[in-house]
Order: C-alpha cells, then structure tokens, then sequence
C-alpha cells in the first residue's frame, strides 16, 4: 500500500488525523491529493504537510487515485459521489469516513461501484491509537481486506465488524471521547489550583483511568459493586441527571444516523 496514491476527499478534522497518524509512522506515500471548498482548510494543510498537493473545490481530483478517502459529514456524501463516479478508477478503492450512507447506498450514487469500504473514524488515531471498526464491500477481495487492514493499523485498531453497527460504534466510540475529556482537563485545572504539579496531576489521572477500565474488566464484580467500591461519591446527587443525557441525546442521535 506504501506506493499506491491517497486522496481525500475533505480536508478537515479527520483527515488532518489521518494525515498526522501516517505520518507519524512514516507512512505517507509519494502521492497524497486532498480537495476542500476552503482554501483556508487547505493551506492550513500545506502549513503542516507541505508535500501533500492540495486543491480546491476540484473533488474529482482527489479522487482518481488509488486510494480515496471520503471524509465529508453525510449531508454533502450524495453530491460528492455525483461528482466523483466518473473519475473513480476501476481498480481503486473508496473509504467512506461517514455514517448513515450504507455501502449500497454508496454504490448506487458511483453508478455501480462496489469497490467499498467503510470505517468508523475516532480521533486519537492522530497518535496511532484510534479505535476505527471497518465493514468491506463486495468488491474488497480478501487479499485487498489483509492489505488495507495493514494500513489502517497504522491509525490503531481496525477491527472489521458488521456493517449494520457502524451507527452504533459512531456514537460510543467516534464521539466517546467528546463525553470524557472536557471532565478530564477539569480534572487536571482541579488538581493544579490543589497544589500538584501538571506532571503530578496528569499521572495522576492516566493511572486512575488505566485502572478504574480494568477494574470493570478484571474484577468480576456487578457494575453496582464495582460503584460501591468507593463510599464517597461527590457527584452521586447529578448523577441521574447525567445518565438521563447520555440516555436521551445519545440514543435521539443513533436513531438519527440509522434514520
């Protein structure tokens, strides 16, 4: 995969990620073609990546390499493929970033193209540990899937599921860390105004939540055992309040993406 052509198709958020993931492991190839409407979006690109040709509003370009990459939020997917299905090489493949729009869908609005594939994106594959699950279309062979499963590693863990949850590793997984790390960097400002240091603090914080995870995972105690472990519990009293927030948006938002 390291000499085939990328493009992106969408130069924000998640293919600055990707970009700096692959390049942190060196794995940037020659060529690397990404299109955005914002000549803003893209030089700010250039700034960061200067090897990495980028051009504006010109989608079809992006796409007639060997590897594209669709990284646009569903409501500009279905333009987008109207766009690029005639630029689409036969032997390439497409990597849908999006939720919502099914492989079947994808390959209707390419004419037919089934050379498909879609992940489910989450950000700390910009340090390489990215928890990204794939579904393959029908034209991926199996050699195909091993190659390009190669190169996702490289984002972090890609494992390939059934592409009926996408929707559902999209909500607890893509945006799982939005719910988690403004509570983290109050953490942290906490612990500073207490008296540690930031190393202190942040320490601190990475080893609390290393083993709060394997105490779920290794104790083989009851979610209520596991909360009970600690008697004091400052937030107990909003602790309904945020249950019923994850509960209600969380699940308004699922039923959207599989709407």
């Amino acid at each position: 995969m390291a000499d085939r052509s990328i493009g992106f198709i969408g130069g924000g958020r998640i293919t600055r990620i990707f970009l700096e993931a692959l390049n942190r492991k060196r794995m940037l190839p020659a060529t690397v073609v990404v299109s955005d409407a914002s000549g803003e979006v893209l030089q700010k690109l250039k700034e960061k990546f200067p090897k990495v040709q980028t051009v504006q509003g010109d989608n079809p370009k992006a796409a007639c390499q060997d590897l594209v990459f669709l990284a646009l939020h569903p409501p500009a997917v279905g333009g987008a493929l109207a766009e690029i299905k005639a630029t689409l090489k036969p032997g390439a493949v497409l990597v849908s970033l999006a939720p919502r729009f099914t492989i079947k869908a994808l390959s209707e609005g390419l004419g037919g193209f089934d050379r498909i594939v879609r992940m489910i994106p989450n950000a700390p594959s910009v340090v390489n540990e990215g928890y990204n699950p794939v579904a393959f279309g029908p034209g991926i062979t199996k050699k195909e899937k091993e190659d390009l499963s190669r190169l996702f590693k490289k984002l972090g863990d890609c494992p390939e599921v059934g592409e009926e949850k996408l929707e559902a590793y999209a909500i607890i997984t893509s945006m799982g860390p939005t719910y988690l790390w403004f509570q983290l960097y109050e953490l942290l400002e906490l612990g500073k105004s207490f008296g540690l240091t930031d190393k202190q603090a942040w320490k601190g914080i990475r080893k609390m939540l290393k083993g709060a995870l394997e105490t779920i995972d290794e104790s083989g105690l009851s979610p209520d055992e596991v909360m009970d472990l600690v008697p004091v519990k400052p937030l107990g009293e909003d602790e309904a309040m945020i249950r019923n927030a994850y509960r209600t948006k969380l699940t308004g938002l699922y039923r959207k993406l599989k709407g």
